[in-house]
């Protein structure tokens, strides 16, 4: 599998370069991920750490669902790994497979780009009870923006880690 990453416009209006940017730090977890096997993807970090590239993208799909389901178009549905609503589930993958996490995280992107597409303005807002904060769209596209550059970083020493792949 190799996956395309599209390098965002450098001039655009705020929304498009909000969705660009967002794009490719998506593919960019993707890419870290591309030419392992299962148990390459859930090679642990340092244990104890159940940190590992396929408990990275579990993860994203978390994030992905939690900001645009549940805070901006207000579902009611629980994480995807967790009824009870604990975040650190998605990192142990210890028995996950690059089909099942990759299914998740793909859906939850789809869901996001059409929640984000059907929003009106980057002014829509959603409530986010962890913050007791109402949140505009424009602040959960910077937040995921940030969420996926600061785990890309996590996902170039775990590659790296695996079979010496370093890179973009």
């Amino acid at each position: 599998m190799t996956t395309e990453r599209v390098s965002p416009p450098v001039r655009a209006n705020e929304r498009e370069t909000l969705r660009s940017f967002l794009d490719f730090h998506r593919a960019t977890l993707a890419m870290k991920t591309d030419g392992l096997s299962d148990e390459d993807l859930r090679r642990r970090s340092s244990p104890p750490s159940t940190l590992s590239l396929l408990g990275l993208v579990r993860h994203m799909a978390e994030v992905e669902r939690t900001w645009f389901r549940r805070v901006i178009a207000g579902e009611d549905i629980p994480l995807v790994w967790s009824a009870e609503g604990d975040f650190q589930v998605a990192y142990d993958a210890a028995t996950a497979t690059r089909e099942e996490a990759f299914d998740a995280w793909q859906t939850e992107v789809a869901h996001a780009r059409r929640i984000e597409r059907e929003a009106a303005s980057l002014d829509v807002t959603g409530y986010q009870p962890r913050w007791g904060e109402h949140v505009s769209l424009r602040l959960v596209m910077l937040h995921l923006i940030h969420e996926y550059a600061r785990h890309n970083g996590h996902a170039d020493f775990l590659r790296e880690a695996i079979d010496g792949t370093v890179g973009p």
